[in-house]
């Protein structure tokens, strides 16, 4: 390896860790079974705030929460999905991150209810030092020597707040579905949902069916919709004739390659997919279609498009338990919203399924040497790096694709990286980037929803092209991190000298 400069550094008795990961959902463990399998030796600790794993499919307890993404994709390449449903629910999700768990025993190696507050990088012992608060507030202390974010990418506990007016007005209860109370009876109750994207058109099948007196959706611009079948025929197919490791192989390429398909498609002929999306929609409501509550004002994926599975969700409308109603909110009163065009919205609930905050490295103050890290003026380095930050890494998925592609290609990344550091006795690997070699910048994030573009300016920076940048093509990028050289001329690698004692 190149570019090997030692330091100085002071001998240590005190437990290090070789690796700390942040987060026990899908990236979390993603990453832990990729150490299991590729750096078997390699000590690590999964730390959440939780008290039990699963991250945003443990948070989220919203009636009918269920993935957006079919779970051949979502799933982890290592591990297949045998479910009947592709369209997974949240408490099959979740059964199938604690198999995974068990069968990996990541059990033992997570620290549940202690909140990452901070995450300071000493270049002398090459450790990073991760302090921890539990919910007495009690602060703890752990040491690293490579550090995982796997904390997600919105915040758990400040959503998006649209600013309603009159909301103290309302007479009856306001929920945010990230805070869904457990339990809540709204049997025969009047719902108006704000809100036109995934969690929305989720949220309003399931109400709907389960005993609402009638569910409005309340959305101020149309979001593109898709029909499928939750079950994926095709893979239940091959499942009765293959073994299931190889059904699950297939399936999953046949549906990362229709993913990239559509979305190339749509930005490259876009009238072309608004005709199929439309098509589609006017064949299943029929008489219901409405080209103003469903003809969005952008083109398919300039926005991530809203799947409906089993068409559920134009199921409800069809049936009169649901409606749309597209409209501007002047402000709340005592029994509803009452909106811009001068009608009113009656409700005896009112769900804000208005979007999430974003957040960067899951709001953890994270320093090297003391001096803040300001992420935002970073690059990505192969899609989980970041510019002149030692020994750290995180996972921000696909915006058009399956979250979890993206883990799988970092796992297998990262753990090369690992594993090359420790045959050539080196302990500390920086993406280096000099001012003067800045590359020009490109936008990646070139989607129009509100929740991206509300927190562009905190994330880092990207390039046209690898390695500096956060791409968004899987095929490429699979191919790019298993191929590309570890020690490629932009990586600098050192080694940490212990002093000796006169």
């Amino acid at each position: 390896m190149n570019a090997i400069t030692p330091i100085e550094a002071t001998a240590t008795t005190e437990e290090c860790l070789d690796v700390l990961i942040v987060g026990a959902g899908i990236s979390g463990i993603g990453m832990a079974v990729h150490l299991r399998k590729d750096c078997p030796g390699k000590s690590f600790a999964i730390l959440d705030r939780r008290e039990q794993l699963g991250g945003t499919w443990d948070l989220f307890r919203y009636p009918g929460i269920r993935s957006d993404s079919d779970m051949h994709t979502l799933g982890f390449a290592f591990a297949p999905w045998k479910h009947e449903k592709s369209i997974a629910d949240g408490p099959a999700i979740l059964e199938y991150l604690n198999e995974i768990t068990d069968q990996y025993d990541l059990r033992s190696h997570m620290r549940f209810g202690q909140k990452v507050v901070s995450a300071d990088w000493d270049s002398e012992t090459a450790r990073w030092t991760v302090t921890t608060e539990a919910a007495d507030g009690t602060l703890s202390r752990v040491q690293g020597r490579f550090l995982f974010l796997g904390s997600g990418y919105y915040d758990y506990d400040d959503p998006y707040d649209a600013g309603f007016k009159g909301r103290e007005d309302f007479k009856g209860q306001i929920i945010h579905p990230q805070f869904w109370p457990k339990d809540f009876d709204y049997t025969g109750k009047k719902v108006v949902v704000i809100g036109s994207g995934a969690t929305a058109v989720t949220i309003v099948p399931s109400m709907a069916h389960g005993g609402a007196a009638h569910v409005t959706m309340l959305q101020r611009t149309p979001t593109w919709m898709v029909s499928r079948p939750a079950r994926d025929k095709f893979a239940n197919t091959l499942r009765k004739f293959l073994p299931e490791k190889v059904a699950y192989a297939l399936t999953r390429a046949k549906n990362i390659f229709l993913q990239d398909l559509m979305f190339k498609r749509a930005r490259n002929a876009p009238d072309k997919v608004k005709d199929f999306l439309t098509t589609q929609l006017r064949q299943t409501l029929g008489d219901n279609y409405d080209p103003q509550a469903f003809t969005p004002p952008y083109d398919p994926w300039d926005q991530r498009l809203c799947l409906v599975p089993d068409a559920d969700f134009f199921t409800a409308i069809n049936e009169g338990k649901a409606s749309v109603v597209t409209d501007y909110v002047e402000c709340f009163d005592a029994t509803g919203i009452k909106l811009q065009s001068g009608k009113h919205l009656d409700a005896d609930v009112i769900v804000t399924a208005t979007g999430l905050k974003m957040v960067f490295a899951g709001k953890i103050a994270c320093s090297v040497d003391g001096q803040p890290i300001d992420f935002s003026k970073t690059f990505y380095y192969r899609n989980c790096m970041f510019s002149n930050v030692p020994n750290m890494a995180g996972a921000f998925g696909y915006l058009n694709a399956s979250w979890t592609l993206r883990v799988d290609i970092i796992g297998d990344y990262l753990t090369r990286l690992l594993n090359a550091m420790d045959a050539n006795n080196v302990q500390i690997a920086v993406p280096a980037l000099p001012d003067d070699q800045r590359p020009d910048e490109d936008d990646v994030f070139d989607f129009s929803s509100g929740y991206i573009q509300r927190a562009k300016h905190i994330m880092p920076r990207n390039a046209p092209t690898l390695p500096w940048r956060l791409n968004q093509e899987y095929r490429k990028d699979r191919v790019d991190m298993r191929q590309a050289p570890i020690d490629d001329g932009v990586m600098q690698f050192r080694r940490v000298r212990a002093k000796v004692d006169a």
